[in-house]
């Protein structure tokens, strides 16, 4: 989001400083641009200092969600993470599709699904396999890119899906030299699962639009789970 909201402040700045070389010739008056710099940077610190950011959020989402495809992809690219996470076995706590709902739920961003991840790292730390979780994870926070590429053929979202990779590799004490290989390896287990699953996927996807509980999500997939096992014989 950091990034995301310096660059609307870059992109305001030129449009500004357009106005001020451009305003001679239309008679503007060089007072209002920089009344209007002074203005935004004035709003935006004191979103950053009092809101820890969360305006410059929700005015970006809101922006955003004049998109069609733009509220298209979130809900594809979060579905693909949700069905990652319910076929590896991660718990699901819950998900937002909109910066709004994140915050309503006490999260940052624009959106995302949240794992119960305390009882899973307390389990593979005594039986020793938490290399297994981390190849776990490197595929379900790949799986919103696989998921945009599947229904897109391109991929706007997932920046910060990788820089999550490259996080715990260092936490795990691996060279983040790994993170690309490992965006790579999962972003490839992802796809074979979504394109496995695409019934389901697309069950999952209309469920999230309808704002179905994590509950309600659950027993959709495994219906479509155990219809698709009863075609496959």
């Amino acid at each position: 989001m950091q990034q995301t909201a310096l660059n609307l402040i870059a992109i305001s700045i030129f449009i500004v400083v357009l106005a001020v070389l451009v305003g001679p010739l239309v008679d503007l008056s060089p007072t209002i641009p920089a009344a209007v710099v002074f203005c935004l940077l004035g709003l935006v610190t004191l979103d950053t200092l009092g809101f820890q950011g969360k305006g410059v959020t929700l005015l970006l989402d809101a922006i955003a969600r004049f998109s069609p495809e733009h509220r298209d992809r979130v809900l594809h690219h979060e579905a693909g993470h949700f069905l990652a996470a319910y076929l590896l076995g991660i718990p699901i706590s819950g998900y937002s599709l909109t910066a709004w709902d994140a915050i309503k739920q006490g999260t940052p961003g624009f959106g995302g699904v949240y794992f119960d991840t305390e009882t899973l790292f307390n389990n593979a730390i005594k039986t020793g396999e938490l290399r297994l979780i981390l190849d776990r994870f490197c595929t379900v926070w790949m799986a919103g890119i696989a998921a945009e590429q599947m229904i897109y053929n391109s991929v706007e979202g997932g920046r910060d899906d990788r820089q999550k990779i490259t996080d715990a590799l260092v936490f795990f004490d691996r060279p983040a030299s790994e993170a690309k290989q490992k965006q790579q390896w999962g972003q490839l287990q992802a796809k074979t699962m979504l394109e496995k699953h695409q019934s389901t996927y697309h069950a999952l996807v209309e469920a999230l639009k309808a704002r179905e509980s994590v509950a309600s999500c659950y027993q959709i997939l495994h219906e479509q789970m155990v219809a698709q096992s009863l075609d496959s014989k």
